[in-house]
């Protein structure tokens, strides 16, 4: 796609306002365009699904990798059954239970999902997006949309229409900012195509709340190791360098007083080093750093703060020129899984181990 295309950039909080520009969006994805659009989780770069010209526009716009999956997305439960080759029970369940909203269904596929759109898999991942402003612009469009993140393949998921124009502005059609997304961190993408329901990517939607609507669940041992090089990504966000940002970042991991402590001084060792340093941090602590560049995470541990606030500080760092990152881990609680999968990736696997104190 040529990078001199002119991006219409249009905002709409409700869709009953933005009609008109929603038929104009709706007209874009039918005809091969790309329209970049808020959703709950992360803003997302829309194109039509059934189409592997428009899924292969949506590779080259992010420079993603034509084997990593994109999750199509619907406007009603109905649309779902001519993208599928058979609709499981469990399925239906996670459906009534989770839809609209952030959960993300890999299943087997029909033949009118084109395998660009799958990454070559004889799957489909498929969600129905609770924003009002998403669901209109699919039921515009009148056809499925495939939409990954609407940023450039390995940075940090747009949460905001600004990030999406910093990334992918003349490289899209339309972007429509419809504000803040609320959650912050992408769906949860369970797969049911084998015998028990298996978690590809955490989310929102935690394990057990899953674990309550369809009984046995298990975890892709995947989520929190180093992915295989050689492996076909079975869902989006499993193989590929995602979240990162400019800066090197390391995760420190142990109880808090001792993270806290060797986070010091693993800061001081790299200002020494001449690098400048970023802090991931609560705000009670953040007077432990304020010598450095510190980016507020939330207050007392609060999770969904972390959520929502995390993908967007990342790209903060990377404005403030951040040569070397530091974050303590935050793996608990009902978002802690989502979390520190996101936080081992933008890290690149670096975690350090902070020793108890005596």
């Amino acid at each position: 796609m040529q990078k001199d295309i002119k991006t219409e950039f249009f905002k709409i909080n409700d869709p009953s306002d933005g009609q008109k520009e929603l038929e104009l969006a709706g007209k874009m994805i039918r005809e091969g365009g790309l329209v970049a659009f808020p959703t709950e989780t992360v803003y997302g770069l829309g194109g039509n699904a059934l189409d592997p010209s428009a899924s292969e526009r949506i590779y080259k716009a992010k420079g993603r990798p034509s084997d990593n999956p994109l999750i199509v997305h619907i406007s009603s439960a109905e649309e779902i059954y001519p993208l599928v080759s058979e609709l499981p029970k469990t399925a239906v369940s996670l459906m009534e239970a989770f839809w609209p909203g952030p959960m993300t269904l890999v299943l087997k596929k029909s033949d009118v999902v084109p395998a660009t759109t799958t990454g070559g898999l004889s799957t489909v991942a498929i969600r129905m997006p609770s924003h009002p402003v998403a669901r209109a612009l699919i039921k515009e469009a009148g056809v499925p949309i495939a939409a990954p993140s609407a940023n450039s393949s390995g940075r940090p998921s747009p949460t905001k229409a600004v990030h999406v124009l910093e990334d992918l502005d003349g490289k899209v059609d339309m972007i429509i900012d419809g504000g803040e997304s609320d959650i912050g961190l992408e769906s949860t993408i369970i797969d049911l195509t084998g015998d028990t329901p298996e978690i590809l990517r955490p989310g929102y939607i935690s394990e057990e709340e899953i674990k309550k609507a369809v009984g046995s669940v298990k975890q892709d041992p995947a989520l929190f190791a180093r992915p295989d090089a050689d492996a076909a990504p079975k869902a989006p966000g499993m193989k590929y360098r995602h979240y990162a940002p400019k800066a090197k970042m390391f995760l420190i991991k142990g109880n808090k007083k001792a993270a806290l402590a060797e986070m010091q001084r693993q800061a001081q060792k790299a200002e020494k080093e001449g690098k400048k340093v970023g802090i991931l941090c609560e705000k009670e602590d953040a007077a432990l750093f304020e010598k450095y560049s510190c980016f507020v995470l939330c207050e007392n541990e609060n999770e969904e703060e972390i959520a929502h606030r995390l993908f967007s500080l990342l790209r903060e760092t990377d404005k403030a020129q951040i040569d070397v990152l530091f974050s303590l881990s935050y793996k608990k609680g009902r978002l802690g899984d989502a979390i520190e999968n996101r936080m081992l990736k933008a890290a690149g696997y670096n975690v350090l181990e902070a020793k108890d104190e005596l």
